[in-house]
């Protein structure tokens, strides 16, 4: 029985150690190691890129300089009208190359290229370089204030339930070995 309840416990305890570990992998990924520069992750919201990628996909987009961009790239930039929102497409004119490229670009699934002359200001271009399909609806979901909220509460509570669980099975391990120690024969006393 004993030997049942422990194997329980232990498969528990494992089971919240990999989604903890797996939580804590995703976090660093999408959180805290864009924050180096060497990456941004992005999600897909429209269709224009079908099919190199799709509404609901992730991408992933790595810095080159601005003056290096060519024909044929796919590359995320702010629009220049409207809301200047980032938009991931692919580059079908260089109409000026340079430290401050004028570009003109056009969604692969667009019968029409994008209606603007687009000036890259920075110093970097941020180039798509790896889709990871639908992933990106995991971002969108992770984005939910609800769920936002649930998670500042989740992981705590996971490490508070994997300390307890701890806490609470070392006495029976403890006890266990005091009484196999105690049924031992007694060491032999010098002197």
């Amino acid at each position: 029985m004993i030997a049942v309840r422990r194997r329980a416990t232990g498969a528990a305890d494992l089971v919240l150690k990999l989604a903890l570990g797996a939580a804590l992998t995703v976090f660093a990924f999408l959180a805290l190691l864009p924050h180096t520069g060497l990456y941004r992750p992005e999600t897909v919201l429209s269709g224009s890129m079908k099919p190199y990628f799709s509404p609901g996909d992730l991408v992933i987009v790595t810095p080159e300089p601005a003056h290096a961009v060519r024909v044929g790239q796919v590359i995320s930039y702010h629009i220049p009208v409207g809301d200047h929102h980032v938009q991931s497409h692919r580059i079908v004119k260089v109409v000026r190359a340079g430290e401050h490229p004028l570009i003109r670009t056009k969604g692969d699934a667009n019968k029409a290229r994008d209606p603007w002359t687009a000036r890259l200001d920075g110093s970097t271009a941020w180039q798509v370089r790896l889709v990871v399909p639908k992933f990106g609806f995991v971002i969108v979901w992770l984005r939910d204030p609800l769920l936002r909220l649930l998670t500042v509460f989740v992981a705590p509570a996971l490490f508070a339930l994997i300390a307890l669980r701890r806490i609470w099975t070392e006495p029976e391990h403890a006890q266990a070995a005091t009484k196999e120690d105690a049924g031992a024969a007694p060491p032999f006393a010098s002197g």
